[in-house]
């Protein structure tokens, strides 16, 4: 018999193998390496192993060879539990039942004090399976602090039960409750209750005594329903129930009339009930990863939601009347069912739109009219074949996702949005465009675009050329049904001074404008000289008949606007005009424009979008009656972005009163005028891609500034104006020459969380910058300071913070 099998006599007299078994696998199952060097102990009696890891495993100790890890094990006998009790048997298990007591003992002198000091209270992540029950009785004043005497309170007051703090946050987070005391009732005074991350199946009704509970979140756990008492909490305003295992939402939810936030996600809810609509003032709904295959007719009078989140439902379409939701921001539909999408009509603050891993089919024109905020369009793992030119019309749009789509034809539109800095067209079958450009990115095939554009223009393009219609013919006739009955559009009709038809203007400026055959741009005037001659002299001889006749006595029809224009020198072959003062049958005399005829089409789109985007025109200036008209109109959104002009013009203070967001990135601005300090509703202003050195003083008085972005400017160091906008949440000042910073000034920030300095100059961070708790998003990258290191910065934020707070002097 080999000698490492051999097995000493003595302990063939144990009981059973289970007791030699025991007395093996006390050194690790064989394993050697795992055995301390000072031996191991017995299971049994705790007496000291005589085996020595250290020495070779042939060797014998105590008469017993080693067994070697690859040999089988002998035959497990039965355990003490079966009926053998082996001798001094003290094994304590590693798991085990907690105790009361044990639970009791968490609570400690300490946090007891501090949690009266406070009013907060955090037993996160303590293993607790039951709340000590001291805690109940926290608000109660204690019998030391009762009978201490004057002397005491003189020497420590700040312990005195009249100076503590009721609780009022209480974070029970990440532990192993399964239910809790009806006692829960005694803490009244309570704001914040974290019950998150246990193994609750129920609560007690009393919790419906917490009157003054504004903070609720139960997710992570196992309850099915909520007590009926809960729902009648007056202040209750966030109530997340995510990640439990409700199969359906009370009617009674209805009654927190109070709740702004609610978060029902991951759970088994297949329907929302009716009256769920009450909650108007909810701003964000999120039922991700459920059922619901329909939503109630009532959710559109949820008039505060911004966001609402239906990832991973079997919604199989969504309610015609979304437009009702104006202030919905965000929408998140990705993996439905839903085949068509509604036309949005009403949700012109629509920011979001995330529809990925639908049916959708097609992308409907309207929608494209109707949001002209958005700025993220997800469409990726769709059904869509083809992308309406009107998609030209979301002047705002950043980002545009229509990847594995059976796309074969990008429109030549795209390339008028001035702001896109994505567009993701993998995985379609594009034909008109080579595989090559298509890998180089969103910019590469951009300017194929614009260059088949311009291209087309040149050659004055067919009818399906025709920049936002996909035919000349079909387009005039939808086109026309869209405007309402009171704003007929003279480009579809015979005009009553020159009866020629209409034609498009194809010019470089891309306009999307009509115009007269005799009212032409410069443009035109290179490629046909005869007849842009022509077309003036008859358009002078136009403006000469009016005005002989306000000069003869007729002057009645004419308003005061009109009659001041009549005397007015051609513009550039062009006339300017206030149209919302100028009759229809004379509007097409007059260009508003320098460089295209502008028909009541024009003033009928801002009138619907409120916006003002005219991007890529070459503009060095823009006429004060443009903004005038604009006023007049309500526009709030300004957008001259990738234009040429060297200041702020001039009539955009007619709008200062007007305007909460206003674009001027890619200019060649080098100053800002003083009277920025006007706009009293701005809320952003994008100065980016510029030449701008600073800001002036009254700059500070943008109070109702959100969100400021100066990137890609000259600046050198922030400007001190700056430092007093009290409401700015959002500063991006990257690619400047910025050389310091200035942390007294950012403290007098509140409410900034965003702050973006990548690529300056900036050679040290000051550590007492981690002070300021606010900022949640920092970005320092492409600077040349040696302290955090690059590795500190890749990171994030909390990071960083925390790294320049642990280097703060004391």
């Amino acid at each position: 018999m080999d000698s490492h099998m051999m097995i000493n006599e003595s302990l063939l007299n144990t009981t059973n193998f289970a007791e030699f078994d025991n007395s093996i696998d006390c050194c690790g199952d064989y394993n050697l390496d795992s055995v301390p060097a000072s031996g191991c102990y017995n299971q049994y009696d705790d007496s000291p192993c005589e085996m020595n890891p250290r020495q070779n495993t042939s060797s014998t100790y105590a008469g017993v060879s080693r067994i070697p890890r690859g040999a089988a094990r002998p035959r497990q006998g039965p355990s003490p539990r079966q009926g053998l009790s082996p001798r001094n048997y003290s094994f304590v298990p590693v798991f085990h039942e907690r105790t009361s007591k044990e639970d009791d003992t968490l609570l400690t002198d300490n946090l007891w004090k501090l949690a009266r000091k406070t009013g907060t209270l955090n037993l996160a992540n303590k293993g607790m399976a039951r709340v000590p029950e001291r805690l109940y009785d926290i608000n109660e004043a204690d019998a030391d602090s009762k009978k201490a005497n004057l002397e005491k309170l003189s020497i420590n007051e700040a312990d005195a039960w009249w100076n503590q703090m009721p609780l009022n946050n209480l974070d029970l987070s990440s532990n192993s409750l399964t239910n809790l005391s009806p006692k829960i009732e005694n803490l009244i005074t309570l704001t914040v209750l974290q019950l998150h991350d246990n193994a609750l199946v129920e609560l007690p009704p009393q919790i419906g005594k917490l009157e003054k509970l504004v903070r609720l979140n139960l997710s992570h756990n196992k309850l099915k329903e909520l007590p009926p008492d809960l729902y009648s909490l007056p202040e209750l305003r966030h109530l997340n129930i995510s990640h439990n295992e409700f199969v359906e939402l009370s009617p009674d939810i209805s009654n927190l009339h109070m709740l702004e936030f609610l978060d029902a996600g991951n759970n088994n809810i297949s329907s929302l009930p009716g009256g769920i609509g009450f909650l108007v003032r909810l701003t964000a709904l999120l039922l991700a990863n459920n059922h619901i295959k329909e939503l109630p007719s009532d959710i559109v009078y949820m008039r505060s939601l911004q966001k609402l989140d239906l990832i991973k439902n079997d919604l199989i379409g969504l309610p015609e009347d979304m437009g009702l939701l104006r202030k919905l921001q965000c929408l998140y539909i990705q993996h439905n069912d839903i085949k068509e999408l509604p036309s949005f009509e009403g949700n012109e603050m629509l920011n979001e739109l995330h529809a990925s891993n639908n049916y959708i089919e097609q992308v409907p024109k309207q929608l494209c009219a109707n949001l002209p905020h958005l700025k993220i369009f997800d469409l990726r793992d769709n059904k869509i074949k083809q992308l309406p030119d009107e998609i030209c019309l979301m002047r705002n749009l950043n980002r545009l996702d229509v990847t594995n789509n059976s796309i074969s034809v990008l429109p030549v539109t795209l390339s008028s949005l001035a702001h896109l800095i994505s567009l993701q067209v993998d995985g379609n079958p594009i034909k008109t465009i080579r595989r090559d450009i298509l890998q180089c990115g969103t910019a590469r095939i951009l300017k194929t675009l614009q260059d088949r554009a311009q291209t087309k223009d040149r050659v004055g393009g067919g009818a399906e050329d025709l920049p936002c219609s996909s035919s000349a013919a079909g387009s005039d006739q939808s086109m026309q049904q869209q405007l309402p009955a009171n704003m007929t559009d003279n480009s579809y009709q015979q005009h009553n001074c020159a009866q020629p038809p209409f034609r498009h203007c194809h010019c470089r400026c891309q306009c999307q404008h009509f115009m007269h055959p005799e009212q032409l741009c410069g443009f035109y005037y290179q490629q046909f000289p005869e007849k842009y001659e022509q077309g003036q002299q008859q358009q002078q001889q136009h403006h000469q008949q009016h005005l002989d006749q306000f000069q003869f006595g007729q002057a009645s029809q004419y308003s005061p606007q009109q009659q001041q224009l009549l005397y007015r020198e051609p513009y550039g072959g062009h006339y300017m005009d206030n149209y919302s003062a100028m009759p229809e049958t004379q509007m097409d005399a007059y260009n508003p424009y320098n460089r295209c005829v502008v028909q009541p089409r024009w003033v009928y789109k801002l009138r619907h979008t409120r916006t003002l985007a005219v991007n890529s025109q070459g503009l060095s200036d823009v006429p004060a009656h443009i903004f005038k008209v604009a006023s007049e109109e309500k526009v709030h959104v300004v957008d001259f972005a990738r234009n040429q002009l060297s200041t702020l013009p001039k009539g955009l203070q007619h709008m200062s009163n007007l305007v909460t967001e206003l674009v001027l990135a890619h200019n060649v601005i080098n100053c800002v005028p003083p009277f920025i300090s006007q706009f009293t509703r701005i809320t952003l202003l994008n100065l980016s891609n510029n030449l701008i050195k600073d800001l002036p003083q009254e700059f500070g008085l943008l109070n109702t500034l959100r969100e400021l972005n100066i990137a890609n400017n000259r600046f050198q160091a922030l400007p001190n104006g700056l430092y007093e906008l009290q409401g700015l949440e959002i500063l991006v000042a990257s690619g400047n020459q910025i050389k310091a910073l200035n942390v007294a000034g950012l403290q007098n920030l509140p409410r900034l969380n965003t702050l973006d300095l990548r690529d300056n100059n900036i050679e040290y961070i000051p550590p007492i910058l981690g002070n300021l708790t606010n900022i949640t998003h920092l970005e320092l990258v492409g600077n040349p300071f040696r302290q955090p290191r690059h590795q500190i910065l890749m990171k994030g934020t909390d990071t960083i913070m925390s790294y320049l707070r642990d280097r703060i002097p004391t």
